[in-house]
């Protein structure tokens, strides 16, 4: 069975099943969607794209998985903010090939999360040619009460705090990861965060984002990063540590706070999600790491690079 070659009868299948969400003044059906925002908060956007062959290979992931990280690693993105995710338009290039099923199952995991996280989807375009899948995203969202978490905001004397574990993360997680909306929105509500990012690169290539951006420095506690179990059964080369720091798509939340507050956070968490103090911020714009053995080293970008 192949794809569908009047655009409009897909068209109208993805427009049964999207919700509609009260802003959403207009959905799928026009040129443009309208959409209603509210005057007294700024709008979040965002978007990701997948390409297959690079973030995901056929032989080895379903259709289903591959539609729903393309979504959540956006709702990953606002949640960085501590945002709350709304609306989402979505464009897909699928190979002539591709058969119904495969785009039956694509939306099915896009539409569950969305469904899931209250997200409403608001258009987009599909369109067939002869190269591999390419799906992007545009997620919009709107911001806390409390306004955005930045990655500029880290301060001297700050804590640099995770939620959940770290390292190979492509066992699968990186396909059934819950996006941290919650966490992260809980955390600017209980607390003052200085800073915040997801980590998709890897916990310390996206720690340098925040250090460069805040014009800081930091000194991590190797034998305080929370490694995944997964790192622990898997045959790799490279070291516990080395999995953790460098392997990225974990999209745990990276945040730094007061150290007054991060002993609060410590004492009295607001969910159960795993919660870790792993450094400090510093005035000197070194990053280092302490190492198991008591022995202080530079602390090296590890994980994606983006144009390499």
């Amino acid at each position: 069975m192949t794809i569908p070659r009047n655009e409009f009868e897909l068209i109208e299948s993805i427009r049964e099943k999207a919700k509609f969400h009260p802003g959403l003044q207009l959905g799928i059906g026009d040129d443009t969607a309208i959409f209603g925002f509210s005057r007294n908060k700024n709008s979040l956007i965002t978007c990701d794209m997948l390409l297959e062959g690079v973030h995901f290979t056929l032989d080895q992931t379903s259709a289903y998985l591959i539609g729903r990280k393309s979504l959540a690693v956006n709702i990953s993105d606002i949640a960085a903010m501590a945002g709350t995710p709304l609306i989402a338009v979505i464009s897909i290039a699928l190979p002539k090939t591709r058969n119904d099923t495969f785009v039956k199952e694509l939306y099915r995991g896009i539409f569950e999360l969305a469904d899931e996280f209250e997200i409403s989807i608001a258009g987009g375009d599909t369109n067939t040619w002869d190269g591999p899948t390419v799906i992007n995203i545009t997620l919009v969202g709107q911001e806390h009460d409390k306004g955005s978490v930045l990655r500029s905001g880290a301060q001297s004397g700050d804590w640099i705090m995770t939620t959940g574990s770290f390292g190979n993360s492509i066992a699968g997680r990186q396909f059934t990861f819950q996006p941290r909306v919650k966490e992260a929105k809980l955390l600017h509500e209980a607390i003052g965060l200085h800073s915040m990012i997801d980590v998709s690169d890897g916990l310390s290539a996206d720690l340098f984002h925040i250090l460069e951006e805040s014009k800081v420095g930091a000194i991590l506690e190797a034998s305080a990063i929370s490694i995944h179990e997964d790192v622990k059964s898997n045959n790799s080369s490279k070291s516990h540590l080395e999995q953790a720091l460098g392997d990225g798509e974990d999209f745990e939340l990276l945040f730094t706070l007061s150290a007054k507050n991060g002993k609060k956070l410590i004492e009295s968490p607001p969910f159960e999600t795993k919660l870790t103090k792993i450094g400090e911020v510093t005035e000197s714009p070194e990053a280092l790491i302490k190492m198991p053995d008591d022995k202080i080293v530079p602390l090296l970008r590890q994980g994606w690079e983006h144009l390499s």
